[in-house]
């Protein structure tokens, strides 16, 4: 599984994590089902904060840089500043099948230790791969979502795999990429992670480290050029660093900045969202106290998570690009993967 350092480029100045993944964020997993047939290119993917969300809820916050997008949960994440369920990526027509998963899985998960589901907020993140995939035919279901959170693992692919499996990207092929950075604060080691699904962009505006090969790469497919940006990505971001709600949004807002560096300007038909986390705080469901006390991050030190999350956010999107492979769609449409153009891609000095 190739990626854009595999290729020359090392985005950022902030040290990446062992893995260079969301997972280098402790007690992260990722998990994936993908399917490829004659007429389907799609998946799931499902991000687990830890390994009882439900009972032991995360600190979240969530950020629409712009809005042409079909989730679900962002509102009372938004409201209350808390995530009680993994997060899950899939294609736009699959929402609601991949959200009854989640709320069946967690009903499960509850009456096998002898609670009764009442009220949940499964949260699922869309891009559409209509194009690639027949999308109409809604193949994701609870059986897939089900595998994907019991596969979950710190270790994962990127690029055509699961919900990425037909995605596009800078009118590339698209789909998972993910990166981390490390921070260290007060003499402790931290991580901001980030793992993006990418539909979204032109290829003139693809931007690698100030490598602009879009024309280049146009001409050699002698293919008509986009005339907007329509699509989706949606970034997940992970942390263990003690964050408010509040404080986690503003790092969310961040992630807009890697988008723009990798060239997109998130045009009117592209649904942009973050939604970030942090495992620092164990939120648990039986806690009666009325008053709660809980470390927080110093607001005027914040910028050093600013970076991280920029920095992540824009080698998530190359990392999904370098990882794809060539796919024929349902109809014969064939999206050409980044691999195929490595002639024209020429870092530039200083990147």
């Amino acid at each position: 599984m190739p990626t854009i350092r595999d290729l020359g480029f090392v985005p950022g100045h902030l040290p990446a994590g062992a893995r260079n993944a969301i997972t280098d964020v402790p007690g992260v997993r990722v998990g994936h089902v993908t399917l490829h047939s004659d007429r389907h290119h799609t998946g799931v993917t499902v991000i687990l904060p830890r390994e009882d969300v439900y009972t032991h809820r995360c600190t979240a916050a969530a950020h629409v840089i712009n809005g042409f997008g079909k989730t679900a949960g962002l509102v009372q994440i938004q409201e209350l500043g808390q995530l009680e369920s993994p997060i899950a990526l899939t294609n736009t027509l699959n929402v609601g099948l991949v959200s009854d998963a989640l709320v069946q899985y967690t009903a499960d998960a509850c009456a096998a230790r002898g609670e009764r589901l009442r009220s949940f907020n499964p949260v699922v993140g869309e891009c559409n791969d209509g194009t690639l995939n027949d999308i109409t035919e809604r193949i994701i279901a609870r059986r897939e979502v089900y595998r994907a959170i019991e596969t979950a693992s710190p270790d994962f692919a990127q690029g055509c795999a699961g919900a990425g499996a037909g995605m596009i990207c800078h009118e590339l092929k698209g789909g998972i990429g993910s990166a981390s950075r490390m921070l260290n604060i007060a003499g402790r080691s931290f991580c901001i992670g980030v793992l993006a699904l990418c539909n979204h962009g032109r290829l003139e505006e693809l931007d690698i480290l100030g490598c602009r090969p879009g024309a280049a790469i146009r001409r050699r497919l002698d293919a008509a050029p986009r005339p907007e940006d329509k699509g989706s990505c949606i970034l997940v971001l992970a942390t263990d660093i003690p964050l408010s709600s509040r404080q986690l949004g503003r790092v969310c807002r961040r992630c807009a900045a890697g988008l723009a560096r990798a060239g997109s300007y998130w045009g009117h038909g592209s649904g942009d969202i973050t939604i970030g986390f942090t495992t620092a705080h164990d939120i648990h469901r039986g806690d009666t106290a009325q008053i709660a006390t809980r470390a927080v991050f110093n607001e005027d030190k914040l910028d050093p998570l600013f970076l991280a999350a920029a920095e992540a956010a824009e080698e998530s999107v190359l990392n999904a690009l370098a990882a794809a492979v060539t796919t024929v769609g349902y109809d014969g449409t064939v999206c050409h993967a980044l691999g195929e153009f490595t002639d024209l891609l020429t870092p530039v000095s200083g990147s």
